[in-house]
């Protein structure tokens, strides 16, 4: 089961274990990769490492700050404050609707001015008015007028700086020179060549423009003068005599069609409006009287026989009277009835009398209108006719009619032009004016210490971190936990520090509050939790290469199982260049290797408790073979059925092919990387190599680290107890150095005694 584990930063009591980040990964699928994570740790760890150079850096950085201050000239600044003045004076009608849109061409008018500021024509005018062509500050004398005089032009425009404003209307330019006196005054020079100059380019291009329009206007004048001869000679040719008529917008007269404004249709015109009239008076009248001839009497007709219908009524009431009384026959009814019959007839005649005038008033009334109607509809055919024939005759007077209104309008806007131009040349104001002057320096602009200094230490702080992280990336080494994670993705099981001294190591084991003993604590404790069955019975300890500290750290991983009273057998499989040796030279891995002897016969005891040795043997002259025959899987097999632990001290992985092969038979591996020195690229190949043979990582050590007693660290608990050996055994006691001391160099082996 390939689960490693995941321990605190620090080394100390792992948290759980879990699958490190390369878990998964097949035999040989490690990459290697030259740029590592640059993580803001990283970055700080670097710094540190590199502090040295980072702090030189900063002091040459800041020494190059002062020195270019001391031999910087002195250089002066002076500022002048201008205000843009956009033109308002609104002459014309068409400048006052340009008005609203004065808000919009503003930023366009001093973006404008700002150009014109800074353009060599100012500068040239500047360099003129105040002399500088003959100023010796200024301008070597050795050359002629012209050559000074461009000399001092482009002078003035390399110390001028012009500020175009983000809002507003307010220009700021500096001028900068070594000498403050020459740069107020060349500022305030600057200031006042550039008002000169729009004013004298204002007056040129006002003049200019009245010569213009004077030229145009004496064109027009004379093309309308010949226009208006022809149309007036066309007009007599053809007998066109026009009115007045109606007048336009601007007051003057609408010549565009002469059907009404001559004599002929205003005549028609008339009889048009007569003629409506008649025909409104004929339809009156015709209803008027086909209205009396459909109705019956009217209330005329009745007031005029009111009175006898009165009389007939009181006949008619004594009829009714008498009739109560007397008969129809008798002679008083008689007369009274032929009373009331000539009433009767009377009324009826006078009814008729009354009606018939007065339809007969409405029918003469109703024939004149329409002879009147009749009359004029005769008139104003006549004149459609003449008016016709006129409007055939006016096309070409139309045309040059035309022409002639076409002139005039041309006339009079030049002239209104050419009157807006002689009062806005001399009306309004300066297009710029000065806010502030510039008043002489009193402090230099160049060199600024204080920026000089901020600029050297930020160039220098970026050159030393720049150069830490270069040559940390160039030494590609393994050098913290992170490291070993992020580079090698393997758990690391442990960081132990370095020890300052060659014997120290030895000590500091014997010593269980000790730096290095907690720090083996720690891994031990990791171990123990590197797989789901605990800590494996055989575990094989190598390193990329010698010198690592696997030795060491194979001593005090047994060492430290063995205190926990568990049996364990430290075997040296390096039968190149072993790292421990026993009093007799006729025992050991080798003679294993080559025999059938039992393990048990080639062990021997140690100083420390539970704790025995398999020492190499004599060396012999070809290791891999000897390990690549089944034998050595035998040992290891019989080695853990005697003993709880069996901890392989294995050669290095790289160059050699012992350590595949003790891989393979071991089944689990601790690797041991040396701080700052393991490179990433030979580090991931040896894991590749392991891998390969199937073998279980079960995760990393980092030996001899910086960062070992940073952090929790390991010295700063002060348990204050005593660590005492319990029975050391006297019958074989060795004495076990290991050949990587904690410097990094090879300890002097020392023999023990029998």
């Amino acid at each position: 089961m390939n689960t490693n584990l995941a321990v605190r930063n620090e080394g100390q009591w792992p948290v759980a274990p879990y699958p490190a980040d390369g878990a998964g990964l097949g035999p040989g699928q490690r990459s290697y990769s030259a740029a590592a994570i640059l993580d803001f740790p990283t970055l700080l760890r670097i710094i540190h490492h590199w502090r040295w150079l980072v702090l030189g850096s900063i002091a040459v950085g800041l020494a190059g700050a002062i020195l270019a201050a001391l031999l910087t000239t002195p250089v002066y600044r002076a500022w002048v404050t201008l205000e843009a003045n956009p033109p308002t004076v609104a002459v014309s009608d068409e400048q006052s609707r340009q008005q609203d849109m004065q808000a919009t061409n503003t930023y366009d008018f001093v973006a404008t001015q700002v150009g014109l500021l800074g353009s060599r024509a100012v500068a040239e005018r500047t360099a003129q008015e105040l002399n500088l062509a003959n100023n010796p500050d200024v301008v070597a004398q050795n050359a002629d007028a012209s050559q000074r005089l461009r000399a001092a032009t482009n002078t003035v425009l390399s110390g001028l700086k012009v500020i175009p404003p983000e809002q507003g209307q307010l220009i700021k330019f500096s001028y900068d020179s070594t000498s403050p006196q020459l740069a107020a005054l060349v500022a305030n020079g600057v200031a006042d060549s550039f008002i000169n100059t729009s004013l004298q380019r204002r007056y040129e291009a006002s003049a200019y423009a009245r010569n213009f329009l004077e030229r145009q206007i004496a064109k027009t004048r004379g093309d309308l003068e010949r226009s208006e001869r022809a149309v007036v000679q066309y007009a007599q040719q053809q007998g066109i005599i026009t009115t007045g008529g109606s007048a336009t917008p601007d007051g003057k007269s609408a010549g565009g069609s002469t059907d009404t404004n001559s004599l002929q249709g205003e005549s028609l015109v008339q009889l048009n409006s007569a003629l409506a009239a008649a025909t409104a008076r004929r339809v009156s009248a015709e209803g008027a009287y086909r209205q009396a001839l459909a109705t019956g009497p009217t209330s005329e007709v009745n007031n005029s026989v009111l009175p006898l219908r009165q009389e007939l009524a009181k006949l008619q009431g004594e009829y009714s009277q008498k009739r109560e009384f007397m008969k129809p026959e008798h002679p008083e009814m008689q007369s009274l009835q032929a009373q009331i019959s000539e009433l009767q007839r009377q009324i009826a005649a006078q009814a008729s009398q009354a009606s018939s005038g007065r339809i007969n008033g409405l029918l003469a009334d109703y024939r004149a209108a329409l002879s009147a109607e009749r009359s004029l509809q005769a008139r104003v055919a006549q004149l459609k006719g003449d008016v016709l024939n006129l409007r055939g005759r006016s096309i070409q007077y139309t045309i040059l009619q035309r022409e002639v209104d076409t002139n005039r309008s041309l006339y009079d806007a030049l002239l209104q032009r050419y009157k807006q131009i002689g009062v806005a040349g001399g009306v309004g104001m300066a297009p710029v004016s000065i806010v502030d002057r510039a008043q002489t320096p009193l402090f230099p602009f160049k060199p600024n210490l204080f920026f000089n200094l901020l600029l050297g230490l930020g160039i220098g702080l970026l050159a030393g971190v720049g150069g830490a992280v270069g040559l940390e990336f160039l030494n590609d080494t393994i050098k913290t936990r992170e490291d070993v994670r992020k580079k090698l993705n393997l758990a690391c099981l442990g960081a132990v520090p370095r020890t300052p001294g060659r014997d120290s190591f030895v000590e500091d084991l014997k010593n269980p509050t000790s730096m290095i003993s907690e720090a083996y604590s720690a891994i031990v404790a990791a171990l123990r939790f590197s797989t789901e069955e605990g800590m494996p019975k055989v575990l094989l300890v190598t390193s990329t290469r010698s010198g690592e500290g696997k030795s060491s750290s194979a001593l005090a991983i047994a060492q430290n199982f063995a205190r926990r009273e568990r049996r364990v057998l430290l075997i040296d499989s390096d039968l190149r260049k072993p790292a421990f040796k026993a009093a007799n030279d006729r025992v050991g891995l080798s003679k294993l290797l080559t025999t059938e002897d039992q393990v048990r016969e080639h062990i021997v005891e140690t100083q420390h408790q539970n704790l025995w040795l398999l020492p190499s043997g004599p060396l012999p002259p070809n290791p891999a073979d000897l390990l690549s025959t089944g034998r050595i899987r035998k040992i290891i097999a019989e080695a853990k059925e005697g003993f709880d632990l069996v901890v392989i001290d294995g050669p290095p992985t790289l160059g050699l092919a012992d350590a595949p092969l003790l891989a393979a038979a071991a089944g689990s591996a601790m690797f041991v990387i040396e701080a700052g020195k393991t490179r990433t690229r030979a580090a991931i190949e040896a894991l590749n190599r392991l891998e390969a043979t199937g073998s279980h990582m079960l995760g990393a050590t980092l030996a001899k680290s910086e960062e070992g007693g940073r952090g929790y660290g390991y010295s700063g608990y002060g348990y204050g107890y005593g660590y005492g050996a319990k029975g050391r055994i006297k019958k074989t006691e060795i004495l076990m150095i290991p050949h990587e001391d904690s410097g990094g160099e090879e300890a002097e082996r020392m023999e023990a005694e029998a």
